[in-house]
């Protein structure tokens, strides 16, 4: 089973979107028993509190669901039980690396740098656009899971 994480600052905005996003791709090409998908804060602030209602509308109006998620922190361990580990911006890469000692098996990175255009994806809780933050996300996503698919030689 492959196993994704995917970070972001508070874990109500970006990285469920990501979370939920992938979901939906795994689901569509039948592919969800190879797959185990979450998503994580590398702060405490918005621990135990649902999706952020602009990442809720935004899935909703796309037909995805974000039904039982609450906000969870990073944890080190982390590290050992994940395949892929993906912020969603630098800062975000830089305080994974903080919380799980280091990326020695290169398996953190930015979710966009698996994308033609590597670069961050903005937080749409200061933006209050989510509608690019799900397009960016949708891309890194959408390549990400061409890129693994691919490896694993899986069609």
């Amino acid at each position: 089973m492959i196993k994704i994480l995917f970070v972001c600052l508070g874990n109500i905005c970006r990285s469920p979107m990501a979370e939920f996003v992938m979901k939906d791709l795994i689901d569509k090409k039948n592919l969800t028993g190879k797959f185990f998908i979450s998503s994580a804060a590398t702060s405490a602030e918005e621990i135990g509190n649902p999706v952020h209602h602009g990442t809720q509308n935004k899935l909703r109006e796309l037909g995805i669901s974000t039904a039982g998620k609450y906000a969870v922190q990073l944890k080190k361990k982390d590290y050992c039980n994940y395949d892929y580990i993906l912020g969603m911006e630098q800062r975000n890469v830089t305080e994974i690396m903080r919380i799980v000692g280091g990326d020695p098996k290169g398996k953190v990175k930015r979710l966009l740098d698996y994308s033609s255009s590597p670069r961050d994806i903005a937080d749409p809780w200061y933006t209050g656009d989510f509608d690019t933050t799900y397009y960016d996300v949708k891309e890194g996503c959408e390549t990400l899971l061409d890129t693994i698919l691919k490896s694993q030689g899986i069609n």
